[in-house]
């Protein structure tokens, strides 16, 4: 059996997905298969590889369910005992599973590395320091800082994290309901933070392109609630008793802010019931608290239409 499992989510990235596939087959560490699930493709993306001739990779398909059925499908079909995850728009450095494999010989069951980031050439090592994000193995106490979960969880993507199969299974993979699209991640590694022992290295052996990652950048709009604040309970269920105050708090910061964004579009029914179902009296110190209070209501609506229109104006006028 091979040591690691590399799956790869594909779903329309034709123009993307042979720069992926050479990063893989091109690692300088060679046990590893490659599992690449079409999620439901219209472009083609397939046909790059049914291309390539290497006896470590296979292509399997299945109806389009969303990222995160996708890479729980091919985790249920890996052999290895550590999973690396590559979305097909993203790259890595030819160690990276080299390095990888050696790190994970301790007691840690996740690995993230940082990033650099294309066209800016920038690495995520500064946004890491600054959200409090530790170099080494890290393990979430009763007393940890929930602004530095909400950091990791800003910072722990697929591409970029690698774990243990065992643990991925016992976890329940990425959240898959509703052919969810957005932050699928976050929920599984909001449960892996809360029980388990994480590590993390600055070096950026993972290569994100903002240009090819639409999620990322090119949304129009609010963005979807979080899972962990749509099936809250799927969380809560395993985290262990001693853990629910910070997990409680990161609920509560993560709805606030939400329940803000979605007041300043307007959608108040939907800002109520997050600060309906996360947010206590208590919680009044911490931020969002007031923006997200008026959110609850339609005159946000309203508000935000006079400052918009207002903007508007004035960009009229210059």
């Amino acid at each position: 059996m091979p040591d690691v499992s590399v799956i790869v989510p594909l779903y329309n990235k034709a123009a993307y997905i042979d720069r992926c596939l050479d990063s893989i087959l091109g690692q300088s560490y060679s046990d590893f298969e490659l599992i690449v699930v079409n999620d439901g493709s219209t472009d083609g993306s397939e046909r790059a590889v049914e291309g390539r001739r290497d006896l470590r990779m296979r292509l399997v398909s299945q109806a389009n369910a969303g990222p995160g059925e996708a890479r729980n499908h091919g985790a249920r079909l890996a052999e290895g005992a550590l999973l690396a995850f590559l979305d097909g728009d993203d790259a890595w450095h030819p160690d990276y599973l080299k390095e990888s494999v050696a790190k994970m010989s301790g007691d840690a069951v996740s690995l993230t590395w940082g990033m650099k980031i294309f066209p800016r050439h920038e690495t995520t090592e500064r946004r890491w320091r600054a959200g409090g994000i530790p170099e080494g193995i890290f393990r979430a106490t009763p007393e940890t800082d929930a602004r530095v979960i909400i950091s990791m969880l800003a910072n722990m993507l697929p591409s970029s994290t690698v774990i243990r199969r065992a643990v991925f299974e016992d976890l329940g993979g990425y959240y898959a309901k509703y052919r969810c699209v957005y932050s699928e991640d976050a929920w599984l590694y909001l449960k892996l933070l809360l029980r388990y022992p994480a590590m993390f290295d600055y070096r950026p052996l993972t290569y994100r392109f903002e240009d090819a990652s639409e999620l990322a950048v090119n949304l129009r709009g609010v963005r979807p609630v979080e899972p962990f604040l749509q099936d809250p309970e799927s969380v809560e269920e395993g985290c262990p008793p001693a853990m629910q105050p910070l997990l409680r708090e990161v609920l509560a910061r993560r709805a606030l802010k939400t329940a803000t964004v979605y007041g300043y579009w307007g959608e108040f029914q939907q800002s109520r019931a997050l600060f309906q179902r996360f947010v206590s009296p208590g919680d009044w110190r911490l931020p969002y608290f007031a923006t997200g209070l008026a959110s609850c209501t339609p005159l946000s609506g309203w508000a935000v239409g006079i400052v918009r229109a207002a903007v508007r104006r004035k960009g009229i006028r210059n």
